[in-house]
């Protein structure tokens, strides 16, 4: 099989992906705009052909691009699981007559609006919500739903440009942080504690699930700097609450026609033991949370994807041996990293339960922590036992310190 890959070297969880491709026996075409001797290492030399384009969101441009390049190899499958390309995929499948994900399939996993219309006439609860390009738009839609609410881009992904807003006086300090939105979608503010129900498909058949709960919820982690944030796998998907989130989760599926391919959805349990829909993606989670499934099931759930794809089903069993988490770092202070502090207590105290990591070395530049939840590095933990795995957790989070200056 040959797979066109829509840009194998960015983001870093793309260099994974294809390279299950191709060890998973496809021929793997890569599409992006750097040249193939510029594609980070682990993912190089797995790419057969790297097509270049001078920019790859010029669709007509890199659609004629894709056209000669079908014209001499023999294409079988368009695939991407980067969020900003998942329509210039569709139209590329359209326009080659390939199997796959349509524009008209891919728009409700795109637009917030449009799926959660699609969701409602399925009967799938979902917040009250409205669309709005303007701040006057914003405003009506704040008067007819009433405070608290969110306001987030329509095709937005992660907790970017995303605000709670209590009152129409934090809607007027809202507004101009979102002025360079096109559409925003302004829906009611659920309360509840905040997880995931992840898929691999093939066929219209789940073949792999998992969910993961926010520690805090992704809003409230994006708020405050002295939090690091948490993702945690759970090993058990059998309580109520979850339960609850699988059920909705096969209603959603279904009422998108999701076949083939990874999905993320987020979802909320309210303290009633309401599962609410929040919003869906036919992609992996980010974040590296596609990591700690690996670690939760001592597999690859990489080449879990690249199996369905590539053959249609699953050649290895995934067993949910730990819960797993990744808590993210941010440094104190602004500059370059002068000095960790706790990092070898924690390693020797905790030893195994601590099964990686990358944190910004001494002397790099600290990123910036509303750009992105990666933030100054990360460590992933695991154990059996969830209360224990969230103590380990809490220990990385408050124990472990980058200061910069």
């Amino acid at each position: 099989m040959n797979v066109l890959f829509l840009s194998p070297g960015y983001p870093t969880e793309m260099n994974y992906f294809a390279r299950a491709l191709a060890r998973t026996g496809a021929t793997v075409f890569g599409l992006g705009d750097q040249p193939h001797g510029a594609l980070p290492e682990a993912v190089r030399e797995h790419v057969a052909f790297h097509l270049q384009v001078p920019d790859l969101w010029d669709e007509p441009a890199v659609e004629a691009a894709v056209r000669a390049l079908a014209a001499r190899h023999r294409l079988d499958r368009v695939e991407c699981l980067w969020e900003p390309g998942m329509l210039l995929a569709a139209r590329l499948r359209e326009a080659l007559g390939l199997p796959g994900m349509t524009v008209a399939e891919t728009l409700p996993f795109r637009d917030k609006e449009l799926m959660k219309q699609a969701l409602e006439a399925a009967g799938v609860r979902t917040p009250r919500h409205a669309r709005a390009a303007s701040a006057a738009e914003v405003r009506a839609a704040a008067e007819r739903l009433g405070f608290p609410l969110i306001v987030k881009p329509i095709a937005g992904a992660g907790s970017a440009d995303t605000y709670r807003v209590a009152s129409a006086e934090e809607l007027d300090e809202v507004l101009p942080k979102i002025r360079h939105v096109a559409e925003v979608s302004v829906e009611e503010y659920v309360d509840g504690e905040e997880y995931t129900f992840d898929t691999i498909c093939a066929g219209g058949e789940i073949l792999f699930a998992s969910s993961s709960w926010y520690r805090p919820k992704p809003l409230v982690g994006r708020s405050e700097e002295w939090i690091s944030p948490q993702t945690v796998t759970l090993r058990d998907l059998s309580s109520p609450g979850l339960v609850a989130g699988r059920e909705l989760g096969l209603r959603v599926l279904a009422a998108l026609g999701f076949r083939t391919g990874f999905t993320h959805m987020e979802w909320f349990l309210t303290p009633r033991g309401e599962a609410v829909f929040g919003e869906i993606g036919a992609r992996p989670p980010g974040a590296r949370s596609v990591d700690t499934m690996n670690y939760c099931c001592d597999n690859d759930v990489y080449a879990g994807w690249a199996e369905a794809v590539v053959h249609g089903r699953l050649h290895r069993t995934f067993e949910r041996r730990f819960n797993s988490a990744v808590i993210f770092k941010r440094a104190r202070g602004h500059g370059r990293i002068r000095r960790v502090d706790g990092w070898e207590r924690l390693r020797s105290e905790l030893g195994a339960a601590i099964v990686g990591h990358d944190l910004l070395p001494v002397g790099a530049y600290r990123r910036d922590w509303k750009q992105t939840l990666l933030s100054d590095g990360w460590v992933f933990v695991r154990h059996p036992d969830l209360a224990t795995l969230c103590a380990i957790a809490d220990r990385v989070g408050s124990e472990l310190h980058l200061f910069s200056e």
